[in-house]
């Protein structure tokens, strides 16, 4: 192949406003079907507790939950198999079969028969297909982020990254309107029997809209500069010298990811089933609750995402851990006192999460160099994630039935808040820098 200065192929947003929207649509809606799975889990286990696992009301759903948290020990092997392909074959190939796999299992899941129709196989079958979904997202978010971050300009990252996680949190939202519509539509036997099976079969559709948008994109501005120096592509190198020579950004990441994801599985996906069971709302009461918080958050995305271009990263991350840290606790009292102190919390919460949200898609792949940002992002963030993020729910839950102390979600939030203070101290700031710096290259020099 003929070299193609990097100058040439990386400017992205001069006179390519099309293509960076397109960009910016196809990334969004592919972590919109990846969270939209994990919205529908999590605002319908009670359902899904009660028809696919035995044992009684609080053991099944100690069950369910546990199974949300067995997709997440996955998603490492995921990160690892796609994370390399993706550096060596491109991001968006990697990004089509993905968002096929994770759609389909999604779908799947909605056919499972109860337990009462084929005994211990139905857990069996769910298992199964959240770890296809955990394998997916190993490699989705990580490659969806680093498609976003190299086709936004330098000097807006910030502000374009921010759409993926509007993404994230259109999937949940939309995840949580099904599960609430349909129940108030239906009533709570007929959810029970077969109308919590209903969202997960929209999740077929969304997967080839995905999948579509995604297969007419070219590949990333940045890779294809580094691939035009080589005959076949950017190499990837063995996982032995990646960690060897980028263990230190591998190791911000998970720290950071550590606060992140256990403020965002808490939040997002442990709430409606704290609400409900620990704090005595309805379980309509227990939807309407985050769905609120999230359209809030969803409308201060941007602006979050666009402050961070200017004041820098750090400085967003620092005020987002440093207010969670300061404010978990009364706000989860507030949500105590019931639904009106329950949405304020809660909006809170999430309007303080915010900053971090906004900009994980301009600050992780920016740590890394270009020919290992796939790979390197997508271990090091499931590796973390697996570990504390998906594990969250069932944390919080276990931990109050151990303590009897319903304030524990919120004394594991703050501990994670705290790991992510520590890491954020080893980061370098990176807004309106180019993606072929290596930031940590020139923090060791």
């Amino acid at each position: 192949m003929t070299a193609i200065s990097a100058a040439a192929v990386a400017e992205p947003a001069t006179g390519q406003d099309a293509t960076l929207r397109r960009a910016i649509a196809a990334s969004a809606m592919g972590n919109a079907t990846e969270w939209f799975d994990y919205g529908i889990y999590a605002y319908g286990v009670t359902y899904i507790s009660a028809a696919l696992f035995p044992g009684s009301t609080e053991e099944a759903v100690l069950f369910a939950l546990a199974t949300f948290a067995i997709s997440f020990l996955v998603r490492p092997l995921g990160g690892l198999f796609w994370g390399p392909l993706g550096d060596r074959m491109g991001r968006k190939s990697v990004l089509a079969l993905t968002i096929l796999l994770m759609s389909g299992a999604t779908l799947c899941v909605g056919l499972i028969p109860d337990h009462a129709s084929i005994g211990f196989w139905a857990p069996v079958l769910l298992i199964v297909l959240r770890m296809v979904q955990g394998f997916s997202t190993g490699g989705e978010y990580g490659g969806a982020a680093t498609f976003m971050a190299e086709y936004a300009p330098d000097d807006k990252r910030g502000f374009y990254g921010s759409f993926l996680e509007f993404g994230t949190l259109a999937g949940f939202s939309l995840g949580a309107a099904l599960m609430l519509g349909f129940s108030l539509m239906l009533g709570d036997a007929a959810m029970h029997e077969w109308g919590w099976r209903v969202p997960f079969l929209v999740a077929a559709p969304l997967g080839l809209v995905g999948m579509y948008l995604r297969s007419k994109m070219e590949d990333t501005p940045v890779f294809r500069a580094a691939a035009a120096l080589h005959d076949a592509g950017p190499p990837s190198p063995r996982l032995s010298l990646l960690m060897r020579r980028h263990w230190r950004p591998m190791l911000v990441v998970g720290g950071l990811v550590v606060a992140l994801n256990v403020v965002n599985y808490t939040l997002l996906s442990y709430m409606p089933t704290y609400l409900q069971r620990r704090i005595g709302l309805t379980s309509d009461e227990a939807l309407i609750v985050p769905i609120i918080g999230m359209m809030l958050m969803m409308l201060f995305l941007p602006f979050a995402g666009a402050l961070s271009d200017k004041v820098g990263r750090r400085m967003m991350w620092r005020v987002s851990l440093i207010g969670l840290l300061l404010a978990v606790m009364p706000l989860y009292l507030l949500m105590a006192t019931g639904l009106a102190g329950a949405i304020i919390g809660f909006t809170l919460l999430g309007l303080l999460y915010v900053p971090q949200l906004a900009t994980i898609s301009a600050t992780f792949p920016a740590l890394f160099p270009t020919q290992v940002r796939f790979a390197g992002f997508a271990i090091a963030y499931n590796v973390s994630t697996s570990i504390f993020g998906g594990t969250a729910p069932a944390i919080g839950s276990g931990l109050i039935s151990y303590t009897g102390n319903e304030l524990m979600p919120a004394f594991y939030m703050m501990l994670a808040c705290g790991v992510g203070l520590v890491s954020l101290r080893f980061m370098p700031e990176t807004a309106g820098r180019s993606l072929y710096d290596d930031p940590f290259a020139e923090k060791q020099a």
